[in-house]
Parts: structure tokens; C-alpha cells; sequence
């Protein structure tokens, strides 16, 4: 019992730290988000959107402003990626809430392509955006 319990507190200790989110909600409320975004895998849809935004695939562990084929971001977007922001559920729920507070809250223009802001539930759609996308890498 000592054994296993001690196993899990290691485990528990090693997994990257998530937003308290309901899957189910996040999947209902992404319906808001995709009339600028979609979440594809290659030849794989998961949910069909617009092209307006960023392919929300594997946002959870990614740079923030680095998706591949996407050149629209801020320029404060951008820069906070290329210093490290990498986004996890929390920072994505942030994000979601208010971009451009997100944006002044680390010190950059607050100038934002999205202009949506979703009043409740952004750690639900960060908890589905990760549900749909590739587990996280761990750090070594």
C-alpha cells in the first residue's frame, strides 16, 4: 500500500499541472470558436472550422504564436512565444478570457487578431483542447 501510494505521489509530481476544466463543456463551448478556428490533424478533422485563426491541433504544449501556416499573429503574440510562452491549460484560459489583458499582463502591445472573448468557461475549452490533442511531452 506504501509502495503505491508512493508510486502515484511520483507520478502525480511528474505530470504537468492542468486547469480544472469539464471536457464536455469546453467541447460545447469551442462550438463559439469555430467560426475562426479548427482543430485538424492532418487528413483527421476533429472539428471542422474557419481558417481565420490558428489549426488549434496540439496548442497545448506549443509555443504561443508558432503554429506552422498560420501568419496572422500580433505582434505581442508572437514575441511572447519566441520568449518562452508555451501554452498550457492555465495560459490558455487566461488567454481566452481576455487577449488583450492577457497581452498587457506581460507587457506587450495589446493589440489582438482575436477579438472574442469568452466571459466563462475557458478552462473547460482548454480542458477539451487538450482531450483532442497529442499528450504532452515531458520534461526532462
Amino acid at each position: 500500500m506504501k509502495r503505491t501510494l508512493a508510486i502515484l505521489a511520483v507520478l502525480a509530481a511528474a505530470s504537468p499541472a492542468f486547469a480544472e476544466g469539464d471536457v464536455a463543456a469546453g467541447e460545447k463551448l469551442f462550438k463559439k470558436c469555430k467560426a475562426c478556428h479548427m482543430i485538424v490533424n492532418g487528413d483527421d478533422v476533429i472539428f471542422k472550422g474557419g481558417k481565420t485563426g490558428p489549426n488549434l491541433y496540439g496548442v497545448i504544449g506549443r509555443a504561443a504564436g508558432s503554429q506552422e501556416d498560420f501568419t496572422k499573429y500580433s505582434a505581442g503574440l508572437t514575441a511572447l512565444g519566441e520568449g518562452g510562452l508555451v501554452w498550457d491549460e492555465a495560459t490558455l484560459a487566461e488567454w481566452v478570457t481576455n487577449p488583450k489583458d492577457f497581452l498587457k499582463a506581460h507587457d506587450q502591445p495589446s493589440k489582438t487578431g482575436m477579438s472574442f472573448k469568452l466571459k466563462h468557461g475557458g478552462e473547460d475549452v482548454a480542458a477539451y483542447l487538450a482531450s483532442v490533442g497529442p499528450a504532452p511531452e515531458a520534461s526532462n
